[in-house]
């Protein structure tokens, strides 16, 4: 199951994570939102262990949306060594999250 990412856990858990890390901005209210979701959580299981895959509620999470210019959802930003290394902005076929994955590994 993918990891609920707060404004709180955010920087010990993406940030500084030494794992590449994927993380979903999306909201409850979001149609698109609910087409990622279930690609998000079949890549947080085939990779466990090797990668961090979480999800940030932007509605209860505002700050590192903000920070990190979140304008439309869903917005899945790939961090390597806390820095963002790629962005998918809408949605996109599973092989698009998987590839930006794969790269860092």
């Amino acid at each position: 199951m993918a990891l609920e990412i707060t404004d709180a856990t955010f920087e010990e858990t993406v940030l500084k994570s030494d794992k590449p890390v994927m993380v979903d901005f999306w909201a409850a209210w979001c149609g698109p939102c609910r087409m990622v979701a279930p690609i998000i959580e079949e890549l947080s299981s085939e990779y466990e262990g090797k990668a961090v895959i979480g999800k940030v509620d932007v509605d209860n999470n505002q700050e590192f949306a903000a920070k990190f210019g979140i304008r439309n959802i869903p917005t899945v930003l790939v961090f390597q060594n806390g820095e963002v290394v790629g962005r998918q902005v809408g949605v996109a076929p599973k092989s698009t999250y998987s590839d930006a994955l794969d790269s860092l590994l």
